[in-house]
């Protein structure tokens, strides 16, 4: 007999003594007697390894297996999550709902009263539960004179005259079906499915199984319920055992079949070759049709370009609101806490009583800068006040504090500004590190610039599969419109806030009202515009086009800051029908520069607390005895800003004037020499002048301070690279070109006054003098040599003509003196060259 294991029986198999009472009073009494024994609930025998663990359960003789579907309800599985492994101790909450006591589909009662009613002679003896099946296998004995095939007729009956149907399928009845095969209870993770997996083995080992035919298997199988379909194994399938899928209208009438026709064996004469074949069944997971998955990976040239769509849609539904938001606090800085009222009276109350030491000023001797530049920055103001729809360029050399004066002085006062610095953004490498840095000039977040380079990709990728461009990947171009475009919303909002409804032109429309208050609108600083204008051309057009737009559009004021001198012909382009205004800084004057120093050396002194002896404190410019070596100083050094600051920075640690300018002289001809003379390659491209070119100009400007023009262009040395080259030394800062009448060209500068005094530190220089005049005279005999072999390959060809017109002495007369003047000058050139290489044979 197999051990009794009842539903809730933990404590019935740890007991021995209890399991052989148990075993003892099943040889005599029914279920229900031992229902009654036991004194609990219902209780079955649960063998989920079937008989010694062996996965069957075997029938002796004069008995039978039933099996009954409709049990227990066969969703339980998504009910509790994962399948049953065992039936002795599922949750206890179940049994309230799911027992089959309580839901009137215990089999045993089943067969005691279809047998009360049809004196049918079977006796139910062990049932084992199948939860995850939803059914129960039930072993019953009977006297032998009743064929099982008639026990299961009589039961199929009954069910259909009285049909069971719990609670959980109230149109679903319970069904019953003999075991013909050999069952199969195992206890893995494997959930019913309608499809079911029918293996040909053999009945022993060595013998060859026999695959049924499509005919044969409807014969065996359509007794459990309606099939669909039933697949065969290809013919030139490799694939042993042989097999067949059975796939059945329902789950339920596939585990009808699995249960009752596993280790069925199909006899020689049911089809199943001389020993037999055995049919072997589990269920198989049908791969269900993903037809719109499979529509969707068909059709790319449809749906690739509906889903860059749908992205661009989502991208601006949802991010455009959320960084805009950002830009609007980006230039309205509510987001900074040093910004917060309430933020500086606490730390200004803090100030009042605890003595905080106090920083050195940095910009100490700068009150002195904007007295002398007033004008410029009431000028500035001025213009933020008119309704002109016109850029403000403010240009100047670097070091001359344009953006001290611009952010610092005339915008000190006014609440909305945004400043935006081109440099990084020019000098950003690739396109990712561009657009981040152009995102972080203007707030604009979230960025995703590292989706361009994979977007890229997967448009590439895309337009080879399908031939057409998806619209994935973004260019530089189009990304930059959109930080551009979104920071543009951003300022016409901030413009557009300042409005209220008691305005006495409220009634206007919003860009009539912008047009009407011009004092209302942000500031827009775009700075370092042009800088290193040969590269980043797409960089400086965006901007340029979308400060035009701000500007026509009335939404903010754009000033410009630039070194280029040729910053109209970028800014025409932009604005064609505009006249500029702007303010061209210079250099400070004598005076302005020297208190500018002496405010700097002061500076340090005046915070510094009073001396304990009752003394008065020092002060450097009054107590030190060299400075009156700063007028010399200054004239050497100019009116720079950034030369006066680095000179009075030179003076406290100790130095004199004089030494410190000598010093910023020495440092300033080292720099030339590495930018200008040595630092380009042979084969560099970038730069648009040679070495001898630039050493020409320095020799020049070291004899006379001031240069004019079209004679410069005229001379051998520069007439090669013409007016290129001088622009090229100009936007390099080597130079600087002054504008005469009618805004021509007129004089040529150094690029800085310090570097007058260090042009002529360098031409000092003997060795370096003969090395770079050495190369000027050698190229001019290689243009000289050029000229006498034209005229020679010209004079050749005349000779030889057979007849000489009188009218070709004229040409030959010239050919012949041009010839001349080239070789006295190639003479004259070799002489000077002798002398230069003795002093480089002699010199160090």
């Amino acid at each position: 007999m197999l051990p009794k294991l009842g539903w809730h029986s933990a404590t019935v198999r740890n007991s021995l003594s209890a399991r052989s009472q148990l075993q003892g009073c099943l040889t005599r009494t029914s279920l229900g007697a031992r229902q009654r024994y036991l004194g609990v609930r219902s209780r079955y025998a649960s063998l989920q390894a079937g008989d010694n663990k062996s996965g069957h359960i075997s029938a002796g003789p004069n008995e039978g297996l039933l099996f009954f579907d409709n049990v227990f309800p066969l969703k339980i599985q998504k009910l509790i999550g994962v399948p049953f492994t065992s039936h002795e101790d599922p949750p206890k909450f179940l049994d309230r709902f799911i027992s089959p006591s309580i839901a009137g589909t215990d089999p045993s009662k089943v067969i005691e009263r279809a047998c009360s009613k049809t004196n049918l002679p079977i006796k139910a003896t062990e049932t084992l539960l199948r939860l995850k099946e939803g059914g129960a296998f039930v072993k019953f004995t009977h006297d032998g004179s009743t064929p099982t095939s008639e026990v299961e007729k009589v039961l199929k009956k009954y069910l259909k005259e009285e049909p069971v149907k719990p609670w959980w399928s109230p149109w679903r009845r319970m069904h019953v079906n003999v075991v013909r095969g050999r069952p199969w209870v195992e206890d893995l993770f494997r959930l019913p499915t309608p499809r079911v997996k029918v293996e040909f083995i053999p009945s022993e080992p060595g013998a060859e199984a026999v695959e049924l035919s499509q005919e044969q298997l409807y014969s065996f199988f359509r007794p459990y319920g309606k099939l669909k379909d039933i697949v065969t194994q290809p013919p030139d399938s490799k694939i042993l055992p042989k097999f067949a899928y059975l796939d059945f209208s329902t789950m339920s009438k596939a585990i009808m079949a699995k249960n009752c026709m596993h280790g069925y064996l199909v006899s020689e004469a049911e089809g199943g070759g001389k020993k037999g074949t055995i049919l072997g069944l589990k269920y198989e997971q049908r791969i269900k049709p993903h037809w719109i998955r499979d529509w969707l990976v068909n059709h790319p040239r449809i749906v690739i370009p509906v889903i860059a769509a749908l992205i661009a849609g989502i991208t601006v539904a949802v991010f455009d609101p959320i960084r805009t938001f950002f830009v609007k606090a980006h230039i309205t800085r509510v987001l900074h806490i040093q910004d917060n009222k309430w933020y500086k009276w606490i730390v200004g109350y803090a100030t009042d009583i605890i003595p905080w030491h106090k920083k050195p000023d940095e910009d100490a001797g700068m009150e002195a800068v904007w007295d002398d530049r007033k004008g410029n920055i009431e000028q500035i103001q001025t213009w933020l006040m008119e309704t002109a729809d016109t850029f403000i360029i403010v240009q100047g050399p670097r070091g001359s504090g344009k953006r001290e004066l611009v952010v610092d002085q005339a915008l000190k006062h006014s609440r909305y500004k945004l400043i935006i610095d081109c440099k990084p953004i020019q000098e950003a490498r690739g396109d990712s590190a561009t657009i981040n840095a152009a995102a972080a000039g203007v707030g604009y977040m979230p960025v995703f610039s590292w989706m361009n380079s994979i977007s890229g990709m997967i448009d590439m990728a895309a337009q080879g599969a399908t031939g057409v461009k998806t619209g994935f990947s973004e260019t530089l171009d189009t990304q930059l419109s959109n930080i551009w475009n979104t920071t543009g919303t951003a300022l016409r909002q901030i413009a557009l806030d300042q409005r209220h409804k008691d305005d006495k032109d409220a009634h206007l429309g919003d860009d009539e009202w912008l047009e009407a208050h011009p004092e209302c609108r942000p500031v827009v600083v775009i700075d370092n515009f042009l800088h290193k204008s040969q590269e980043g051309g797409v960089v400086y057009d965006k901007i340029a086009d979308w400060a035009a737009r701000l500007t026509t559009a009335n939404i903010a004021h754009v000033i410009f800051l630039t070194n280029d001198v040729s910053f109209s012909k970028s800014l025409s382009k932009a604005l064609p029908d505009r006249v500029f205004r702007q303010i061209s800084l210079s250099d400070c004057s004598p005076e302005v520069a020297k208190t500018f120093v002496l405010k700097h050396l002061d500076a340090d002194v005046e915070d510094d607390p009073e001396p304990r002896d009752g003394s008065a404190k020092t002060i450097p410019s009054q107590t030190r005895t060299d400075l009156a070596e700063l007028d010399t100083c200054i004239d050497l050094l100019g009116g720079r800003l950034t030369d006066l600051e680095f000179l009075a920075r030179r003076i406290k640690t100790g130095e004199t004037p004089t030494k410190a300018v000598q010093e910023i002289v020495d440092q300033s001809a080292s720099e030339i020499l590495k930018m200008y003379i040595f630092g380009g390659d042979e084969g560099d491209t970038t730069r648009r002048w040679t070495a001898e070119q630039a050493w020409f100009l320095i020799k020049q400007l070291a004899a006379k301070e001031t240069l004019r023009y079209n004679e410069i262009l005229l001379d051998d040395v520069i007439k090669a690279g013409g007016e290129g080259t001088l622009r090229a030394l100009e936007q390099a800062e080597l130079i600087s070109i002054m504008s005469g009448p009618n805004g021509r060209p007129a004089l040529i500068k150094p690029g800085k006054p310090v570097y007058h005094p260090a042009f002529k530190r360098l031409t000092e220089d003997k060795v370096l003098k003969s090395r770079l005049d050495l190369g000027i005279l050698t190229n001019l005999i290689k243009d000289e040599n050029a000229t006498i072999e034209k005229c020679e390959n010209e004079l050749l060809l005349l000779s030889k003509l057979k007849e000489r017109p009188g009218q070709m002495m004229g040409r030959t007369q010239y050919l012949l003196n041009k010839l001349a003047a080239s070789q006295n000058k190639v003479e004259g050139y070799e002489g000077e060259q002798k002398v230069l290489k003795m002093v480089l044979g002699e010199e160090y």
